[in-house]
């Protein structure tokens, strides 16, 4: 029972030092990313109906919902924590269509958005939720 016990300790330490050590030597704990969603819904809005709405939010923050008009962008900053677990997440509203997404997470966006300035750019479209990270080649990750 001796050898389990001088066992469990090495394995706890290894299984929460590694995410941190693997960050630490990519430099990924200090970069900041900044999540960009446009609005890129067609201009053919019905009268009164509201633009698109979002609201985006990650487990420790609730970043509110916000009502975007054509071509307009919401932005925020973020960093990534040391077990690599960061995630924000959004619902998209626009007529009587509706889509939750993953905006930021952190083991599939920290090389894949350090392409272009650190950004992870989303374009809200009439026929789904695109994504680039280099701001030409747009990938519909989220059909409607």
């Amino acid at each position: 029972m001796a050898n389990f016990k001088e066992l469990l300790l090495p394995m706890l330490a290894l299984c929460i030092l590694y995410p941190l050590a693997y960050a630490v030597n990519e430099d990924l704990l200090f970069i900041k990313y900044h999540i960009h969603i446009t609005n890129d819904m067609p201009p053919d809005f019905p009268p009164y109906i509201p633009a698109l709405s979002l609201h985006c939010k990650s487990k420790d923050e609730d970043l509110g919902e916000k009502e975007l008009s054509e071509h307009q962008d919401y932005t925020w900053n973020s960093s990534i924590n040391d077990f690599r677990t960061t995630l924000y997440f959004c619902n998209a509203r626009w007529e009587k269509k509706q889509r939750y997404f993953v905006a930021f997470k952190a083991t599939r966006d920290e090389h894949r958005c350090r392409v272009y300035h650190n950004s992870c750019l989303w374009s809200v479209r009439g026929d789904g939720i695109y994504f680039s990270n280099n701001n030409s080649t747009w990938t519909n990750e989220y059909p409607w």
